[in-house]
């Protein structure tokens, strides 16, 4: 199974979202890493054939998907940020309507959603009232809903946006499960959600991917080094304005600080082990965990 972008890009007026994009995936995690606005949602819509691309193009085996339709979206699994539900349904009944909709046949359509509420951890919730559910299970039974044609393609946007840690573990841990025997896309701007799972990270920034590759190959592409030193109170501010800071640990007299830097920032600096983190800082710098709404 080979699904290929090719030359992609859409635009909203003079606006451009999606900006040329060339990638080829197979089976496996793929994670969309960003801040919003970069892209990704935009992305995401048109490989589930809810946008149309202003050019290029996206084939599954060759073929275009626009051109595929339905034969394609039986492929398809997806769950976006915002999923609708009947608020008085249980998941039971949630899922049984869901795949309804899909076409799939009543019995097969009962032994599916008996599977799947087992797998994704609700079998004690599934006579609960989906308004009745917490946040983290309510995306288990979005993500039940995405995999009840058992597709090949399962594209999940910000699945985890609003979870706990526990919950976040969990939902990693179940995404890992799934993605043996398809395509997952995962799209975040959560570093942890995808830097142990994804077999590829793409680094999306103003419409267009600056960096792909695995965890490690994207860190060690990153052309500045990841330095660490104490500082007095006084001098964090403008160490905070001339430098990246990917964390400080503040203390009596002053601050531990995690720098990003071509050059060493100060004498006592000690170089460090870069991470995934310190890479999203250094490509996404201030716009990290800005909040306006993806485009």
């Amino acid at each position: 199974m080979e699904l290929k972008f090719e030359g992609l890009t859409k635009k909203f007026g003079g606006f451009t979202a999606v900006n040329h994009i060339d990638f080829t995936m197979t089976n496996g995690v793929y994670g969309l890493l960003g801040v919003n606005g970069a892209g990704k949602t935009t992305l995401m819509r048109m490989l589930c054939t809810l946008l149309a691309p202003t050019g290029g193009a996206i084939t599954y085996n060759g073929k275009d998907i626009f051109k595929m339709d339905g034969e394609y979206r039986k492929l398809l699994g997806y769950l976006p940020q915002e999923f609708g539900f009947y608020p008085e349904f249980t998941v039971q009944d949630y899922l049984l309507y869901i795949a309804a909709i899909k076409g799939i046949r009543p019995a097969v359509a009962r032994k599916r959603t008996k599977e799947l509420i087992a797998k994704v951890g609700l079998s004690k919730a599934a006579d609960k009232k989906m308004k009745k559910l917490s946040g983290g299970m309510k995306r288990r039974a979005g993500v039940a809903q995405a995999m009840l044609n058992n597709p090949e393609i399962l594209v999940l946007d910000e699945p985890t946006a609003g979870l706990d840690p526990n919950e976040r573990i969990r939902f990693r841990n179940l995404i890992s499960e799934l993605s043996e025997e398809r395509l997952v896309l995962l799209s975040t701007h959560i570093v942890s959600d995808i830097e142990y799972i994804a077999n590829e990270i793409w680094l999306m920034k103003d419409g267009t991917f600056v960096r792909t590759g695995t965890s490690d190959e994207i860190i060690r592409s990153m052309p500045e080094s990841v330095w660490q030193c104490y500082v007095d109170k006084g001098m964090v501010s403008e160490y905070m304005k001339q430098y990246k800071i990917s964390n400080m640990k503040a203390e009596s007299y002053g601050a531990e600080l995690r720098i990003i830097s071509a050059e060493k920032p100060s004498e006592n600096a000690r170089l460090a082990e870069a991470s995934l983190e310190d890479v999203f800082l250094y490509y996404f710098g201030e716009k990290a965990g800005d909040e306006s709404a993806a485009i």
